[in-house]
């Protein structure tokens, strides 16, 4: 695999993990501060539909969802817990809840504009889908690229578009495509979320999801077992004994079958969802996220495989993002960090 084969992993780790990215680019932890910027979703608002993915209840998964607090007021809140309990001092604002790029530019300038303010903070991530990025957005944002660390968090889920229809999504494969490829190229980060064990997947689908997006040179990558949590459709489904959730060891199989296939130098980001209070209606693993991610690793770990095993596709990242990447180790190999 050329120069990409190269890269090691910290910690005796068989995949690249975040912390080693962000340690590599900043020189010391960096830690993201969740907000809330008051955004909707084109799923909800009539626009694309009214109901959301079918799993989709914001306050179950964002510490922030909800806020009546201005940005900069969160971000200040959320660095000042960190700092005192992390001895943090570099942040990145996370825009999580709903469609975080759906506004007019002159809005998103100001909102990301508070964000930046706050001393400390080096970037910015903007969860959102491939259907809110018009052209004149992705301009301001390659703009924003510029002059502060971005990421782009497109959520995708699967490749396959009769599952997009199934979780009420409202866009198609074909359309993160083109988000994507129209991202790419700009110096912004691109992060695709990914859920294992949507309804009618098999374990062949979801091995075809991580070849598909393998190659569109996505930066990172977050991954997300299905988990089901009040006062959603999922919820209904569930109670109605209409799916199937993963077990554990499930989880952790295809979790490795995904890695496998994604290109060493992607980034994972997340490896478990998270459920805020206790909305949480299944599944109840009591294995905690560290615990899960030590079985990730084991798993690679008995199949003698790591990171980028059967990646198929190009031998050097593409974009600027790798470029930066390249950069920076090879000041470290000359001593000048």
């Amino acid at each position: 695999m050329g120069q990409s084969a190269e890269l090691r992993y910290a910690g005796g780790r068989r995949f690249y993990p975040y912390s080693q990215f962000l340690k590599e680019r900043f020189g010391c932890k960096v830690y993201k501060l969740t907000v809330d910027a008051g955004f909707t979703c084109p799923n909800r608002d009539g626009t694309k539909g009214a109901g959301g993915c079918i799993y989709c209840e914001n306050s179950s998964f964002s510490p922030a969802a909800g806020s009546r607090l201005s940005v900069r007021e969160q971000v200040e809140k959320e660095k000042r817990l960190a700092e005192a309990r992390y001895g943090a001092s570099r942040f990145i604002a996370y825009f999580q809840p709903f469609s975080n790029t759906y506004a007019p530019v002159g809005k998103l300038r100001a909102l990301h504009d508070e964000a930046l303010s706050v001393d400390g903070v080096v970037g910015l991530s903007l969860g959102t889908r491939p259907d809110c990025v018009p052209p004149e957005v992705l301009d301001y944002l390659q703009e924003l690229a510029g002059r502060t660390h971005l990421w782009v968090e497109y959520g995708l889920q699967s490749s396959h578009d009769r599952t997009l229809e199934v979780i009420n999504r409202g866009h198609t494969f074909a359309e993160f495509e083109d988000a994507v490829l129209r991202t790419r190229g700009r110096g912004i980060f691109i992060c695709v979320h990914l859920i294992l064990g949507l309804p009618g997947e098999t374990r062949e689908m979801i091995q075809a999801t991580a070849s598909r997006i393998a190659k569109l040179g996505i930066d990172g990558v977050k991954l997300h077992h299905l988990h089901v949590v009040r006062d959603t459709a999922l919820a209904g489904m569930y109670d109605r004994g209409e799916i199937r959730l993963l077990e554990l060891d499930e989880y952790v199989r295809l979790s490795a079958d995904v890695l496998e296939r994604l290109p060493p130098w992607t980034v994972l980001q997340r490896f478990v969802g998270d459920v805020q209070g206790d909305s949480l209606v299944a599944p109840k693993w009591n294995e905690g996220k560290l615990r899960v991610l030590e079985a990730i690793q084991e798993e690679l770990e008995r199949r003698g495989v790591r990171q980028g095993s059967r990646y198929v596709g190009p031998d050097v990242p593409p974009g600027w993002a790798d470029a930066s990447r390249k950069v920076l180790a090879a000041a470290r190999q000359a001593d000048r960090l």
